[in-house]
């Protein structure tokens, strides 16, 4: 057996894992959910993270929104529609090319992200502070491991990267914005 296949105690216990990730996974959606509300009669969970999307790249393509998306570029069309309506976002032409419209956050809407992402990053800490100091060491532990089992890169400190407020890669090329 390999050491990711030997079972721990003699026993199996990926179903006891699966379970208490399935138990945190409900937890994370929950604290996300009550961040959201905070502009939710503004904006839903879609429109959120499109919101976020732009946080993190600036100045954006319809067509390159959408892939990140992975939604329809007629889907994304309707929910910038609506952010623009709402004041949130905003078209401009771009500057390099004169026939493209590039999309992009309002101050408005900067502040709605960075104030969803401040209560969420706010609840997290309030659970993380109950956790006594060997706890939070064997959770970054084992949540690193987890998210590099994932393939899920890691959070930059929020003074390291300002722009990325969900800690969000962008692995895609940036030439294409």
């Amino acid at each position: 057996m390999t050491e990711h296949e030997a079972p721990v105690g003699g026993v199996d216990d990926v179903d006891e894992v699966t379970r208490a990730v399935l138990t945190a996974s409900r937890l994370l959606v929950a604290i996300s959910a009550r961040s959201l509300a905070a502009v939710e009669e503004r904006v839903t969970l879609p429109q959120f993270r499109m919101l976020v999307v732009l946080s993190m790249r600036g100045a954006t393509k319809l067509v390159v929104l959408a892939d990140q998306l992975q939604v329809a570029p007629s889907t994304a069309m309707r929910m910038v529609d609506r952010l623009i309506a709402g004041g949130l976002a905003d078209r401009q032409t771009n500057p390099g090319n004169r026939r493209e419209t590039q999309l992009q956050l309002t101050e408005e809407g900067r502040r709605a992200v960075e104030t969803v992402m401040g209560l969420r990053r706010a609840e997290l800490a309030t659970i993380v502070e109950r956790l006594a100091p060997k706890q939070r060491a064997a959770l970054i532990e084992a949540l690193t491991a987890f998210n590099e089992a994932g393939g899920e890169p890691v959070v930059p400190a929020p003074d390291d990267d300002p722009q990325s407020p969900l800690g969000w890669v962008d692995t895609t090329v940036s030439g294409d914005a």
